[in-house]
């Protein structure tokens, strides 16, 4: 690239990511979703009229740190502790099953290879990317049904919520075992450290960015400092650690996120990942996204991606609600609003890409997965809630009461 081409790049992302962003919206779609598309467009794959370059890639690297950022700034503790070890347990099993249903869908198309191989990791990490639910497009469909605030509404956003913090810490090991020199203990062992790190800085940093918000409230010092600390983790984690550097962001919007002004900080930080550096991120995807060598087998993969990665969902997160005495129809509920994926899948594909643990034609499957999840799952929710007066506080029912 020239040394002024990348404002003509960044003209045409910017523009065209906006204009399928509305027109997904129109349809009903997340604008993720048309952000996506609009890199399929005018990447090499079709129109040609930006190629993929090592500004983009780094723009979209910020994109990504910025996001998990935002999400970790954006999780109500409340609403985690308000449902407790259900939604914990939701969660856990909302992760295992997709994993181990990837890991075999991979294994039964292309083999396994020798446990450890990079075979063996592929087939893992293909696993890993069905473990994150969408928490944003889960919200947004519960919210426009009208039952964000019922108990099981609750429950669906507690445990997508925990099913991310537990999907990056899986991406975390996964990605710590791509070194061939390294060991299950030492992975173990620098994962542990990096917490004892993020506690020791997190409860420091809380206290004295609380001291600066009730000093200074409302001032643009405080998001600036906290991207330093975003910055900051998202750098240590990966450098000292060998951790995503996505953690290390995500951990420093849990550090903040209880903040008076947090909802303050979220949306200083939002300005720049929505105007700039989000719509390069889900672009690159877009622009990454290779058709060539697209053949009849990847199709069918790609098809029984989506279908797998949906059904381990309702069936692992439905089948707990089920055994915690929830009617079958709440289940469903459960395990639908679960099976959504969007930002944090494609986070964990590009990082899968970056690190060489997946080939840029999975992309593909991944986007085939958020378009069919994020357009089915409202109709399914709300078939399951027709019929059923609205819910505007939290009400456990009898049969899942504990005692």
């Amino acid at each position: 690239m020239d040394k002024i081409g990348f404002f003509r790049d960044l003209a045409i992302i910017f523009l065209c990511a906006k204009i399928m962003g509305l027109a997904a919206q129109k349809l009903k779609a997340p604008q993720v979703v048309g952000e996506i598309v609009a890199g399929l467009l005018i990447g090499p794959s079709i129109f040609g009229f930006v190629e993929q370059s090592e500004f983009l890639s780094m723009m979209a690297q910020i994109g990504v740190v910025l996001l998990m950022f935002s999400a970790g700034i954006e999780t109500n503790m409340r609403d985690l502790l308000k449902t407790g070890p259900k939604a914990l347990a939701i969660a856990c099993v909302g992760v295992l099953v997709p994993l181990g249903g990837g890991t075999l869908l991979y294994g039964a198309f292309y083999g396994f290879g020798d446990f450890g191989s990079e075979k063996f990791l592929s087939a893992v990490f293909i696993g890993t990317i069905m473990t994150a639910t969408s928490v944003g497009i889960t919200v947004q469909a519960l919210k426009e049904l009208g039952r964000l605030k019922g108990h099981i509404g609750t429950l669906i956003t507690s445990a997508a919520i925990i099913d991310d913090v537990i999907g990056i810490i899986v991406l975390t090991f996964v990605i710590g075992f791509k070194n061939p020199e390294s060991h299950p203990m030492d992975v173990v062992l620098h994962t542990g450290l990096f917490i004892l790190f993020s506690v020791g800085v997190g409860v420091v940093c809380y206290y004295i960015f609380k001291f600066i918000d009730k000093r200074y409230p409302h001032q643009r010092r405080v998001p600036i400092l906290g991207l330093a600390l975003c910055m900051f983790l998202a750098y240590a984690a990966e450098e000292y650690f060998g951790i995503a550097d996505i953690t290390g962001a995500y951990v420093a919007g849990l550090i903040l996120c209880s903040l008076h002004d947090s909802n303050y900080i979220a949306r200083k930080i939002d300005i720049n990942s929505y105007m700039m550096f989000g719509p390069v991120f889900f672009a690159s995807i877009g622009i990454k996204t290779q058709f060539d060598g697209f053949t009849p087998e990847l199709l069918l993969f790609s098809l029984c991606f989506v279908a797998v990665a949906m059904l381990t969902k309702v069936i692992g997160c439905g089948l707990t609600a089920r055994l915690m005495k929830y009617n079958m129809r709440d289940s469903l509920k459960v395990g639908v609003g679960m099976m959504t994926r969007g930002e944090v899948a494609l986070i964990v594909s590009q990082k899968g890409l970056s690190v060489g643990m997946m080939d840029a034609k999975y992309f593909t499957s991944v986007i085939l997965l958020i378009i069919v999840s994020s357009i089915l799952t409202p109709i399914i929710l709300k078939l399951l809630y027709r019929g059923e007066p609205e819910e505007t506080e939290p009400e456990v029912p009898a049969e899942a009461q504990t005692t």
